[in-house]
């Protein structure tokens, strides 16, 4: 019986989903000046994304402090799913790669709602992608990114980028990090041999579908004498917390 009522919420997930991916498709071609209407959507879009692949997102509020209405959220990204897990959660304007924009369907909605994309690749696009994420943050927008540099797995990178990190320094915006920890690692995590559709089949058909993102006290860039500085700080935040969750 129970796994009936989950194969029917999936199923009235997935058509919920597909209407308003219709809807966001057809808007996405319309003119407009300002704060495109997509953009408004796209974290009920995202919401109704997580619905229909039956993914239990549980935000979890570790911060001791009010947070701030303003903020540079930085994540780990052991997987796929946080590219619309984080904004299902949090009104941000996120930095993605540049292949992003590209993808069926999603390349178009993501570009309506103002994503930002970046070639890791290249040291040109990388400058520009923090002159555009410092664009934003002036413009009253909260932004999102992951200082790995790209999906690494359930483990930390060697090390974190600045571009966050410097973003913080010139807006002197804070840096809220958030620590993703995926109950069933192994349906999660996106690591070679398989694709993005590999993945989210995975994720569907998991017997533990629960995702926890823990929510920290931000850290103030006037704390810090520059942006290595508050880089180390925050990899040793993120080290902590990844013994904490996955040793």
């Amino acid at each position: 019986m129970l796994l009936l009522l989950r194969l029917l919420r999936k199923l009235v997930g997935w058509i919920d989903f597909l209407l308003f991916t219709v809807l966001m498709v057809a808007l996405s071609w319309l003119p407009w000046r300002g704060r495109h209407p997509v953009a408004r959507l796209f974290h009920a879009w995202c919401r109704a994304f997580v619905r229909a692949i039956d993914i239990d997102l549980r935000l979890h509020q570790k911060n001791r402090r009010r947070l701030p209405e303003r903020f540079i959220l930085i994540a780990n990204h052991p997987a796929a799913f946080e590219d619309i897990g984080i904004p299902a959660l949090f009104d941000v304007v996120s930095l993605a790669k540049v292949q992003v924009q590209d993808w069926f369907v999603v390349g178009r909605i993501t570009r309506a709602a103002g994503t930002l994309y970046v070639d890791r690749d290249n040291p040109a696009s990388r400058q520009q992608a923090i002159q555009a994420m410092v664009d934003a943050v002036n413009a009253g927008h909260n932004i999102a990114l992951y200082p790995e540099g790209g999906c690494k797995g359930r483990r930390l990178f060697d090390e974190f980028k600045s571009g966050a990190f410097e973003v913080s320094m010139r807006t002197g915006v804070p840096i809220l990090p958030v620590f993703l920890h995926y109950e069933a690692q192994d349906d999660f995590e996106w690591q070679p041999p398989y694709s993005l559709p590999d993945k989210i089949w995975h994720m569907m058909k998991t017997r533990n579908n629960r995702a926890n993102y823990y929510v920290y006290d931000p850290l103030e860039p006037k704390a810090y004498p520059d942006k290595y500085a508050m880089k180390q700080a925050a990899y040793a935040l993120y080290q902590r917390w990844n013994a904490q969750y996955l040793e």
